[in-house]
């Protein structure tokens, strides 16, 4: 915008401090005479063609030019002539434009060149005829466009579904962290008259640093919704009740207390999402247990558990997120990154524009926003054993020897030149990374899977580590939302898993929290099945769907992350707890609240709480300072054939029950699809 220029001796005039690399010997006046004298032209011709639209204006109030016209420009203008006026262009469902007030920054076009890795904004024309606009009449949609809008210095690029709502100083900021993926984006909600009604980033360098994903951006609207549940309801003789939280409470616990006397604890099964809270996941999973039952878990797309005894204290990223930007060279195995998980996708796009060596081995083509140095697209079923041959290769390469077993199972398999240039790379990385992404962790050999990713860890030296569905997988982990373990540590008698619970037989009633079956379980038509002939069931969630109003018996109004307090643990184990920032809508209350009446309705002991933070720190205390480690010991997969392998993919806009509800999203092109089975 050249509003920085500077006055630098012996320089013939101003000179742009933004883009003049500094010098030895150099000597700046950024206030002298000269300068301010070039900063105030500049400024009267910035606003020459600048519309006066700041009373009708989103960016009004947080306006850089705004605060910078106070300082530098003139009281009247001497421009006389017509304006100029530009043709907005749409630029899809999440970006609005006028873009008569753009000022030519450019920040938008190289947010998308230097930063997202995606080219969707672009400059043609000089001077008065040059112009923004998008390449062949696309839309702005990739995962990560929204960030323009914060980046805009004035109201040429604003949030479409926030347009006119309202103005920036009605609202307060509700410091909050995004609930769609494992990264633990910080974001601020912006609240007025106890609404949501956008989201921004919060500048956090270790996580996000300043950019967050659409997802997390334009998510709020899901919050909005028309289904949002506004008070308990109970099935009476098929048809449905409103009734007091009182009367509910007693429903639910007389039919729980049915399921567990009249047939046996084992019974019950209580399955959650991914993205509970912390606090959540411990008090479900201590309700439960507290009946005498083992059967819980959060699990929802993984179809192996045969690993499950062997399986690390959580799924960790086993790095901080920034390490991803420092490394030599990664392996990513069934992993739709760019989509998944976006911010870990820009911090391996700045490894790669380093000069690390991306590698993947998928079972689609998935588009990436940096270069891939090796690539290997097979059938899922045919993971296993692309993956066992890179294991032969760099035992070839490196002399190591391999565990006990693997040798045998590698008879016969012939090493091309893409397993050998993916064994060197990692070889000879400084730093290198095998990472599993939520394809891998939903195949149906994991733990083969798993099992040969560790050896290439240990035999390279790279750190092993998983990116996971949903914002809270490693604060389940943590809290014993699994079957096979508490917060402790092991348990005696191993429940069920959502496997299990969805295949089995001999469950007769499900405690189901903030979680849609049928779009949110890998098995979704299996546990449909389950749910519409178990004899009662009590749901837990911010939304009223048919589906549920068909095998629901007592459905429980709960609030979503925004009206909640709570703690996520990302997958590098950082512990972010947030208070709730609007009130619950309607007659909802927090999650956490609604099992601790549960428990103590139940007459369970240990239910006496009075925050969450009490049971947050309970569980903090239980786990003590025990270390997350993903290299656990060795098992020999039993075969590479892998004829019935398949791996789960997920769309990203469909991947919990706020984000199908925001209709801003529903409209992208990433938003085609569902739950891919």
């Amino acid at each position: 915008c050249r509003m920085c220029l500077v006055d630098v001796e012996k320089a013939a005039k101003p000179l742009p401090a933004c883009a003049t690399p500094v010098t030895d010997g150099m000597r700046v006046h950024t206030r002298s005479p000269k300068a301010l004298e070039a900063q105030r032209g500049v400024m009267e011709f910035l606003l020459i063609n600048h519309p006066l639209d700041c009373p009708i204006c989103d960016q009004g109030g947080e306006c850089e030019l705004q605060d910078i016209a106070v300082g530098y420009g003139g009281g009247q203008s001497r421009y006389s002539e017509n304006k100029r006026v530009v043709n907005d262009k749409n630029l899809g469902p999440l970006i609005s434009t006028d873009m008569t007030r753009c000022i030519h920054c450019t920040r938008c076009v190289r947010f998308g060149e230097e930063i997202a890795g995606i080219k969707e904004l672009g400059a043609v024309g000089r001077g008065e005829h040059m112009a923004i606009g998008t390449y062949v009449q696309q839309t702005v949609s990739s995962e990560m466009s929204g960030n323009v809008i914060d980046l805009c210095p004035v109201g040429a690029l604003t949030s479409k579904p926030f347009r006119y709502a309202a103005r920036s100083w009605e609202m307060n900021s509700r410091p909050a962290i995004a609930p769609h993926d494992c990264m633990g984006s910080n974001i601020d909600l912006h609240v007025r008259r106890n609404e949501v009604m956008r989201v921004v980033p919060r500048e956090n360098e270790a996580i996000n640093e300043t950019w967050i994903s659409d997802r997390d951006r334009f998510s709020y609207e899901g919050l909005k919704s028309q289904d949002r549940l506004q008070a308990p309801m109970i099935k009476v003789a098929g048809e449905w009740q409103k009734v007091t939280w009182d009367v509910a409470l007693d429903f639910a616990v007389k039919g729980l207390l049915s399921i567990t006397g009249g047939h046996g604890p084992h019974t019950l099964g209580a399955l959650l999402s991914p993205s509970a809270t912390t606090e959540e996941a411990y008090l479900l999973q201590k309700l439960v247990r507290g009946l005498g039952c083992n059967n819980v878990d959060h699990r929802l797309c993984q179809t192996d558990f045969s690993h499950d005894d062997n399986a690390p204290l959580y799924p960790s990223l086993g790095q901080p997120i920034a390490y991803l930007e420092t490394v030599d060279a990664v392996l990513l195995i069934g992993s739709n990154v760019r989509k998944e998980q976006p911010i870990a996708s820009h911090r391996l796009r700045k490894a790669a524009l380093n000069g690390a060596k991306v590698m993947v081995v998928n079972p689609h083509d998935y588009p990436f926003n940096f270069p891939v140095a090796q690539k290997i697209v097979v059938d899922a079923a045919l993971m296993v054993r692309e993956l066992a041959t890179v294991v032969k290769a760099l035992a070839q390469l490196s002399r190591k020897p391999l565990p006990p077993g693997l040798d045998k199972l590698l008879v016969g398999i012939n090493v091309d030149t893409v397993h050998t240039v993916i064994a060197r790379n990692l070889i000879e990385a400084k730093r290198a990374a095998v990472v599993l992404g939520v394809g891998a962790m939903g195949h149906t050999a994991l733990s083969s899977l798993n099992a040969l990713a560790g050896v290439i860890a240990e035999l390279t030296g790279a750190s092993l580590g998983y990116l996971t569905v949903g914002a809270n997988g490693a604060g389940a982990w943590l809290a014993g939302a699994v079957p096979h373990r508490g917060p402790v540590g092991a348990i005696s008698t191993a429940g069920l898993n959502a496997r299990e619970m969805a295949l089995g037989e001999g469950l007769k009633g499900y405690l189901l929290l903030g979680i849609e079956p049928e779009h949110d379980s890998v098995l979704a038509d299996a546990l449909m099945a389950k749910l519409s002939r178990a004899e009662f069931n009590v749901v837990l969630s911010a939304y009223f769907t048919d589906a549920m109003a068909g095998y629901a018996n007592v459905v429980l109004p709960i609030g979503p992350f925004s009206e909640t307090s709570g703690t996520y643990v990302n997958v590098a184990g950082q512990w972010q707890s947030f208070a709730a920032a609007v009130t619950p809508q309607g007659n909802s209350r927090p999650a956490w609240k609604v099992l601790r009446v549960l428990g103590n309705l139940l007459n369970l002991n240990g239910f006496d709480y009075l925050s969450s933070e009490e049971v947050r720190e309970e569980l903090r205390e239980q786990l003590g300072d025990r270390l997350a480690n993903n290299m656990t010991a060795w098992r020999c997969p039993s075969s590479l054939s892998g004829s019935a392998g398949s791996a789960v993919e997920l769309t990203p806009y469909a991947i919990d029950a706020i984000v199908r509800r925001a209709e801003s999203l529903q409209q992208t092109p990433d938003a085609k699809g569902w739950l891919n089975r």
